[in-house]
């Protein structure tokens, strides 16, 4: 599992304005659901849920919101740049800038945790980070993913 085969072009948000988490929660499950098909609702449901269990902020400005669905065939991925820092509640008390977010299918099991895996070890590279963070566009940030990942196969 590769973040190419998890993302396309149109599933990356640059950048995403938002106040806070829940409404971060709420753009990102519209995006999601025009790309994946599923309700909106039940998208930000499944963000929401897994956040109450513990942030996935996971430090350094990032942060990897996920959940499962039964109505979703294969893993799906969403990456944002936010236009502004928000809080996320992060383990380390910083606010969060980059986020994927995983959508997997409810009986994903080891693909989910391999793909969280991976997301988190493209996302810890300090260059990739830098470079995100200084791209133009979502093309820009697209390319840079795809081609990090490619590299780190």
């Amino acid at each position: 599992m590769i973040i190419h085969d998890l993302l396309t072009p149109d599933s990356v948000i640059a950048p995403l304005k938002a106040n806070g988490k829940k409404q971060a929660l709420q753009e990102i499950a519209q995006r999601a659901a025009a790309i994946t098909g599923l309700p909106e609702r039940e998208v930000f449901e499944t963000l929401l849920q897994r956040e109450r269990l513990g942030s996935t902020g996971i430090g350094e400005g990032i942060a990897i919101p996920h959940g499962r669905s039964a109505s979703l065939m294969r893993l799906r991925g969403l990456f944002v740049r936010m236009e502004k820092p928000i809080d996320f509640e992060a383990l380390d008390g910083q606010p969060v800038d980059i986020m994927f977010v995983l959508l997997a299918p409810e009986g994903a099991g080891a693909d989910h945790l391999k793909a969280l895996a991976r997301v988190a070890r493209v996302l810890r590279d300090r260059a990739t980070l830098d470079s995100i963070r200084r791209a133009d566009d979502a093309d820009a940030i697209y390319a840079i993913l795809t081609e990090r990942a490619a590299q780190a196969a």
